[in-house]
């Protein structure tokens, strides 16, 4: 089996690239682009703004394209570095396999590397929190504080609905269902954005091949040194919220965590959370 993540085909692909460039369109015209080449393959990195460096980790599929409407506001005071995640659809492109979640946190080191980067607020959405997570595990270094917003996996499983809804999308690879299945994960009809039409592209065009998003130990949550923000959704239906939010105090009680109680699992997409997620992600890192 190939181990790299690859388009289904060039007519795919296609038609991925077009709704990329759809999306990428609401973003603010960045100050520079790089693709930061690593033994893993090429990353893709839109640089915004001046200041303390914040990067932003995008959810599966989302690209940095999801962060749309919040760059304006954190690049006033901060250099962004918007990632498109390495190993999934998108600008990025992998060249080689990753072996563990460990290669994947020394893959997105290696960025960090190339681009000189240190004392690095992260802030990642999804499963951009989980990779967060991941990196102050592995490689804390160069990070100065992490912000999870709704992460998945981290300190709760995923809820088997997950599996119900998106197992039948998957298999016979219906737009239909899949559509379905993005609306119920946001919890409410959010496909009328591009950044979320081009999750649904991106699970449709593209063939992941990455190892497989686990839960970290209790005793890695419990070592993390790493500053952290964690604000979760209270309606997210990709897990419970509580559960995952008590149990995150409780392995790692230094760290600021908050539920909000009318958000969804998707907060930088919904136009009444992003004001307050800007604004607490500005104050935590200041």
């Amino acid at each position: 089996m190939n181990k790299i993540g690859s388009f289904r085909s060039p007519a795919a692909e296609k038609r991925y690239f077009a709704a990329y460039d759809r999306a990428m369109a609401e973003c603010p015209e960045p100050g520079a682009v790089f693709d930061i080449r690593t033994h893993h393959g090429i990353t893709r990195v839109y640089r915004y703004g001046d200041g303390p460096p914040i990067v932003l980790l995008p959810g599966l599929m989302a690209t940095s394209a999801c962060y749309a409407a919040l760059l304006p506001a954190l690049a006033q005071r901060h250099t962004v570095y918007a990632i498109d995640t390495l190993g999934e659809a998108g600008g990025s492109v992998q060249k080689a396999p990753f072996k563990d979640i460990r290669e994947r946190a020394s893959a997105l080191d290696d960025v960090f590397d190339r681009l000189g980067l240190s004392e690095v607020h992260i802030v990642g959405g999804s499963t951009g929190g989980w990779h967060a997570v991941n990196q102050a595990i592995h490689f804390p270094g160069r990070l100065a504080s992490i912000g999870l917003l709704d992460p998945t996996t981290v300190s709760a499983p995923f809820a088997r609905k997950v599996f119900w809804y998106g197992l039948p999308a998957a298999v016979l690879d219906s737009e239909r269902l899949w559509r379905r299945f993005v609306t119920w994960s946001a919890g409410e009809d959010i496909l009328d954005q591009p950044a979320a039409r081009l999750i649904l592209a991106g699970i449709r065009c593209y063939r992941a091949r990455v190892p497989f998003q686990v839960c970290p130990t209790e005793e890695a949550l419990r070592s993390l040194e790493v500053p952290t923000l964690a604000l979760f959704g209270g309606r997210s239906a990709v897990h419970d919220s509580a559960d995952a939010a008590a149990r995150l105090e409780s392995l790692l009680p230094q760290a600021d965590v908050e539920i909000l109680p009318d958000a969804g699992h998707y907060l930088y997409l919904r136009p009444e959370d992003r004001d307050r997620i800007v604004d607490r992600v500005l104050e935590w890192v200041a």
